[in-house]
């Protein structure tokens, strides 16, 4: 059974973008390596011609796996966001207590994840760990470099 995912407008679109791309232009590219391959003679001792077939069943795994995704794909209204507790798109100021350090991560699905830009997965430790969550409380995250205790301090779109 496949997964619901929850996406904003932009997360989906880029998925639909990615998909098209590798119907259209990857898939093509695929075969005319096939084809190139299999003109250079003997198919039993042609290593290209295998390598290019393993390429070809990976892009088309690729692609099945995002019409999977993006068939189960969900739209998240923002307008009907609960900012009680932090859910995906909400935008959630953290407080580190060990060391004061405040930081801001807008919670999105892990496809659209951008550390660089402030958005974190729902997936990764500290989203999994603040999901769900009010103003005011604490968490305590298990992170590679051990246990970190963060205070939710405001929540937002």
């Amino acid at each position: 059974m496949a997964q619901i995912g929850y996406y904003t407008e932009e997360g989906l679109q880029k998925l639909k973008d990615e998909l098209h791309h590798l119907k259209t232009v990857e898939r093509k590219a695929a075969t005319q390596a096939i084809v190139e391959a299999r003109d250079k003679g003997d198919l039993s001792e042609n290593a290209e011609y295998d390598a290019a077939r393993e390429a070809q069943a990976l892009l088309e795994l690729r692609i099945a796996k995002l019409e999977d995704v993006i068939a189960n794909a969900r739209i998240v209204d923002e307008s009907k966001l609960d900012l009680s507790k932090a859910s995906i798109l909400t935008t959630v100021k953290i407080k580190n207590l060990t060391n004061g350090m405040a930081m801001k991560y807008t919670l999105v699905a892990e496809n659209e994840a951008d550390l660089k830009a402030g958005k974190i997965s729902v997936d990764s430790p500290i989203g999994k760990a603040i999901l769900g969550k009010k103003v005011g409380e604490k968490v305590d995250v298990h992170v590679p470099a051990g246990k970190m205790t963060f205070e939710i301090t405001d929540i937002s779109i």
